[in-house]
């Protein structure tokens, strides 16, 4: 069973409070009017001279026609009783009904009022929330205006833990940028001793074997530490942008990638405009690219990539054929380091990067990443991104 809004139970609980306060009102003005009002004990016989003005009962009634006319007279002011609080509670219940109608509205109305200030919350965590990419949109602010009551508190308690969220994120961003780049440079420089030892004319043939193994293993680590800046740089939101067709990306990157590898890659591209940083969207394409590639089956596997542009979205789509992939572990494949069964890489097959940038960059472009098993066993995954109309030529 659906419940109620909050909206809709405090006014109702306005309405019920207003409508039992009136019935209270009503009730206690009904038993005062009662006790005000004079009963018909006996009627004298003055009172008959009021039933027949200018006449005297003692001369033309007998005894018994008297009794009669205070009789008659008793019924007539028990009736004349009666009419009035009958009259009072249906006259009075009606005007409560209106009245208590009115007070629902309005109770309706301040009740959406004194929720304003939660709304503005739950938009600002909505947009917070809905920004992508870990870190995205954390540095907006409720920063509710107001006396100091318990929602302008909630409100500052709010800003407070997104405050520190941001700062937790940026702090980590600049933690793996630094460290990416401290990196680089001395793996630059063994990768230039290992050049110049290998090159030697008079390097003994086990220094060389040696050199190039270390060379691999350096290459290795330049890789890595390559997907780590991307990965830091990709989880930054893009501002400055330009205009890119996703069919484009996916036409020379899948000619790369048919000559280099002997798996079939089927294209069918259509004009996928959108916008962005080419560097990173390119980026994206290749590790899609790459990795089913790599995990594909080794004979007579394929890889297929589409592009399109449906519901004001450009969609890029791979699938191939590989492993089976249980749906409870598509969400991992996309966590860094992580790969399919396993709980970290182990060096033999990339570093669990790729996806992770894939997503990472999709969401600084305010696009998402979906993944599904493919029957047979492989891979779909669906990338979308704001599309843009294309320009025209002419």
């Amino acid at each position: 069973m659906k419940r109620l809004t909050i909206r809709a139970r405090l006014t109702l609980v306005y309405g019920g409070l207003f409508l039992l306060a009136g019935i209270v009102l009503l009730g206690v003005t009904y038993v005062l009017v009662g006790q005000q009002m004079p009963s018909p004990v006996g009627v004298k016989l003055a009172d008959v001279k009021q039933l027949a003005p200018g006449v005297d009962p003692g001369k033309l009634l007998s005894p018994d026609n008297i009794d009669q006319l205070r009789i008659y007279a008793r019924q007539l002011q028990d009736e004349a009783r009666a009419n009035a609080l009958e009259s009072l509670l249906t006259q009075g219940g009606i005007a409560l009904a209106v009245v208590s109608t009115i007070a629902v509205g309005f109770g309706w109305l301040i009740a959406g009022r004194a929720l304003q200030p939660l709304h503005q919350i739950t938009g600002t965590a909505r947009r917070i929330a809905g920004a992508g990419v870990a870190g995205h949109g954390l540095h907006e602010r409720i920063a509710l205006r107001g006396p100091h009551d318990e929602v302008k508190e909630l409100a500052d308690t709010f800003d407070l833990m997104v405050e520190r969220l941001d700062r937790s994120f940026d702090g980590q961003r600049r933690f793996v940028a630094n460290a990416s780049h401290e990196l680089r440079t001395p793996l630059a420089l063994n990768r230039s001793l290992l050049e110049l030892a290998v090159t030697r004319p008079d390097a003994p043939a086990e220094l060389r074997q040696l050199g190039e193994t270390l060379l691999a293993v350096n290459e290795r680590h330049e890789r890595l530490i390559d997907g780590l800046l991307t990965l830091a740089d990709s989880e930054q939101r893009v501002v400055d942008r330009t205009p890119v067709d996703l069919a484009e990306v996916v036409t020379y990157l899948a000619d790369q990638a048919s000559a280099t590898t002997d798996i079939p890659v089927h294209l069918r591209s259509t004009p996928a405009p959108t916008t962005g940083d080419p560097v990173l969207l390119e980026r994206l394409t290749q590790n899609l690219l790459e990795n089913a590639v790599r995990h594909n089956v080794p004979t007579d596997g394929w890889v297929w990539v589409s592009t399109d542009t449906v519901d004001g979205w450009a969609r890029l789509i791979v699938a191939n054929t590989g492993p089976v992939v249980p749906g409870y572990e598509i969400e991992t494949i996309f966590q860094p380091f992580r790969r399919l069964r396993q709980e970290r890489v182990d060096g033999g097959r990339g570093f669990g990067l790729g996806l992770s940038i894939v997503r990472a960059v999709a969401g600084a472009h305010g696009g998402t990443v979906h993944a599904e098993p493919r029957d047979g066993g492989g891979l779909v995954v669906t990338v979308t991104l704001p599309a843009v109309a294309a320009r025209s030529d002419q």
